[in-house]
């Protein structure tokens, strides 16, 4: 544990910096929980291939062919609410290893995609919406990944528009 003092003076001081530029405050405070979500789910999927792997980080087993930690790479996901955390994502050594913690090519959680669509259903273009994504979300999106989020949507909406309704009592049908 680190302990440290602070004086009056140093507290006085902290506040009045506080007082004066409220937004360098909040600034650091989402910095930190961005790092610290970063961290947790790092340490989550560390555990996971603990559980994979069946030992602990150092252990050894004598006999038959067992497989091993291998690293990890960094990678970047975007969290709502939070933003863009940095992640390490552990390797095992066979390759077989694939966490569930973080959906495997995806560089945004779902409800950000979700979100994303109901923007662009309220009129906002996909230029505009890649244009706020630095505010909204904390990283920036292309116009091309706000189109290939809207796929989805779009999917549905084709669906719905083509469903058959010849079990349905329809008493007029206008086609445009």
């Amino acid at each position: 544990m680190i302990e440290f003092s602070v004086n009056v003076a140093e507290v006085k001081e902290y506040i009045k910096g506080l007082v004066e530029t409220p937004g360098k405050f909040f600034s650091r405070v989402r910095y930190n929980v961005r790092e610290s979500v970063g961290q947790y789910l790092s340490e989550l999927m560390e555990a996971e291939l603990t559980f994979y792997i069946g030992r602990e980080r150092y252990e050894r087993r004598s006999g038959d062919e067992v497989n091993h930690r291998n690293g990890g790479y960094k990678r970047r996901f975007t969290l709502k609410g939070i933003g863009e955390v940095a992640v390490k994502v552990p390797r095992d050594r066979k390759g077989e290893f694939k966490t569930s913690v973080l959906p495997r090519s995806r560089q945004y959680e779902d409800q950000i995609r979700e979100d994303m669509g109901l923007i662009f259903l309220t009129g906002v273009s996909t230029r505009t919406l890649s244009l706020i994504s630095r505010r909204l979300l904390g990283r920036s999106l292309s116009h091309g990944e706000v189109s290939k989020a809207n796929v989805a949507l779009t999917e549905g909406v084709e669906k719905w528009r083509n469903r058959d309704l010849s079990h349905e009592l329809v008493k007029y049908c206008f086609k445009a």
